[in-house]
């Protein structure tokens, strides 16, 4: 029961962790109809970034900051690519991705690793397990507080994630965001408006990748490692998040709460890995189990509807 317990635990972590990237998937897909496949590379890119300044001894906080500033270049190119030379945002994000993969090993200086075990991070100052003189102080910071790896990236992940939605929350309510918005919802309307639409789309990829580094820089020092491919259908884990939110979420009005849905989404998806991984499934099995579940998801609204309609027509057929 405790091994059940502490699964859980460290699932719930990482899915608060992963749902930051969730949150930044939500922006393109859901907000402005994209598809950005810069994901899975933006996502390694943060974690990489981070980690090899970690190691360089440079604080994990001014790492972090870096790696967001990394995903929102990464961003930036997806989003030229699809603004000023038209290639279609599909694409684009694939070239992005693409590049990214041999960036992030130029980064890592050829290694497809690197571990942080002996390094501090933003997540060993409450747990207090690290090897760095530095931060002999936050280990006994940490020491008092008795807080375990689990429970620090919980607690740590859940913080960034409130204030992440309240400033989503407010910047979206502001003549820009509002502009974003209306990009997916009636471009020609907005564009009609005044609006540069191009300059909205590049704002809006560039703040969404910019998010999913910021996650991969946590969940790397979270696991206490860096990986080029950590990335690595990132993009199914973050539409399976918003699918399975939107369940939980299906007659939320309020955005806040909408956006909110994303890290639950990831949450539930996470402790439903965890849940499956104990019951005896192969791990390398994890990438359908991702798949079946965001086809399912995607394919109940859809029977749903039909069946919906088939009871309105056959009602009517039998008024008549």
């Amino acid at each position: 029961m405790n091994g059940l317990l502490t699964s859980l635990m460290g699932a719930t972590a990482q899915g608060v962790l992963w749902g930051i990237m969730a949150l930044g998937v939500y922006i393109t897909y859901k907000l402005l109809k994209i598809s950005d496949l810069t994901v899975d590379g933006s996502f390694a890119l943060g974690g990489c970034v981070c980690a090899v300044l970690i190691l360089g001894g440079m604080s994990p906080a001014l790492a972090t900051l870096i790696a967001i500033i990394a995903g929102l270049a990464a961003g930036a190119v997806t989003g030229i690519l699809h603004t000023v030379f038209n290639i279609p945002a599909i694409l684009s994000g694939i070239l992005t991705q693409i590049s990214l993969w041999s960036i992030n090993l130029r980064i890592m200086s050829g290694k497809s690793n690197l571990p942080l075990l002996n390094s501090g991070t933003i997540i060993s100052f409450f747990v207090g397990r690290s090897g760095s003189s530095t931060i002999e102080s936050a280990s006994s910071f940490a020491k008092a507080l008795g807080m375990t790896q689990s429970t620090a990236s919980l607690i740590i992940g859940i913080v960034i994630a409130v204030v992440i939605v309240a400033i989503l929350y407010w910047f979206f309510g502001t003549e820009i965001g509002s502009a974003l918005r209306a990009t997916g919802n009636n471009e020609a309307m907005i564009r009609a408006l005044g609006v540069n639409t191009n300059h909205t789309k590049l704002l809006a990829l560039m703040i969404s990748n910019a998010l999913v580094s910021f996650s991969g820089a946590l969940v790397a020092q979270s696991q206490k490692y860096a990986d080029v491919g950590m990335g690595t259908g990132a993009i199914v884990v973050a539409l399976a998040s918003i699918v399975i939110g939107e369940v939980f979420f299906k007659y939320a009005r309020n955005f806040a709460l909408k956006l909110t849905s994303a890290v639950v989404g990831a949450i539930v998806y996470f402790i439903i890995r965890a849940v499956v991984l104990r019951l005896g499934m192969n791990a390398n099995d994890m990438k359908l189990l991702s798949a079946i579940i965001v086809a399912v998801s995607l394919c109940i609204p859809v029977v749903t509807q039909r069946i919906k309609e088939k009871q309105a027509y056959s009602e009517e057929g039998g008024e008549d």
